[in-house]
């Protein structure tokens, strides 16, 4: 694919816009990145628009994870028994994405978001046990929640930062502060994962890839330092999360309830 110079610098807008978004709540890359690549920026087929955030998302995720990691709020324990469990579903679920039609269930996949959005809300007051380990009790937990999430995040080509967050609340009681940075370990794995099989197949854009990377360093520094002064304030991180997940919800059942 040629980039023109206008898609170019709408590419680095773009890119800007999903490394905020994944400083900011660990989440949000692919899915915002997809329809950008289709819709603002004009990559015509849908499976190299797919191929293409994954590897942006997988590495604007592994620069915030380092902007984070400098903060000391990564659960590395936690998070890397995770991704690992995550990475085997990631593998599966993207050779599923390719042959599949996926439209009516991303419908219900964002059903799926409005719940957890509500559950975050439910939850915003839970302050979170400070200094969370992988133990024998939580195991079963992290490495099950991990490989549906990252069969998820293969099949529709998305980070799973969304699901990634609150499924490590869940299983190991950790602050949601301490969940959005530990997801990011998560979202790098399976965006690699995913973009490693959809690479393969000759559906990544390098330089659409380049620019989108590029664009979401600066925006992935303005979303980290906003995550931290938002975690200072008690539940306010928790509704900005909810927040995102209504709005990409809406515009995913906007978008896809039509085909039932």
């Amino acid at each position: 694919m040629i980039i023109s110079a206008m898609q170019g610098l709408l590419g680095l807008a773009s890119g800007s816009l999903v490394g905020f978004s994944l400083g900011l709540v660990g989440g949000g890359g692919s899915i915002l990145a997809v329809p950008l690549m289709v819709y603002v920026v004009g990559v015509p087929d849908a499976h190299l628009a797919i191929g293409t955030s994954a590897i942006a998302v997988a590495t604007n995720a592994a620069f915030n994870l380092s902007n984070h990691a400098r903060g000391g709020t990564v659960r590395w324990s936690c998070a890397l028994t995770f991704a690992a469990a995550g990475i085997v579903g990631a593998f599966v679920g993207s050779i599923f994405g390719k042959m599949l039609d996926g439209q009516k269930l991303l419908a219900l996949f964002a059903l799926v978001m409005l719940v957890i959005a509500m559950l975050m809300l439910k939850a915003r007051s839970r302050v979170g046990l400070p200094d969370v380990r992988m133990s024998w009790a939580n195991m079963p937990a992290v490495v099950g929640l991990g490989l549906a999430t990252g069969t998820l995040s293969g099949f529709f080509g998305i980070g799973g930062g969304f699901l990634i967050v609150p499924a490590l609340m869940l299983a190991t009681g950790m602050s949601i502060m301490n969940a959005v940075s530990s997801s990011l370990v998560a979202v790098t794995a399976f965006g690699l994962t995913t973009a490693a099989s959809y690479a393969y197949s000759g559906l990544v854009s390098w330089e659409l890839a380049g620019l989108f990377i590029a664009g979401g360093i600066v925006g992935g520094l303005i979303g980290t330092r906003s995550a931290r002064l938002l975690a200072e304030r008690r539940g306010a991180l928790n509704i900005v999360f909810a927040a995102v997940i209504v709005a990409v919800a809406i515009y995913m059942l906007v978008r896809n309830l039509s085909l039932f």
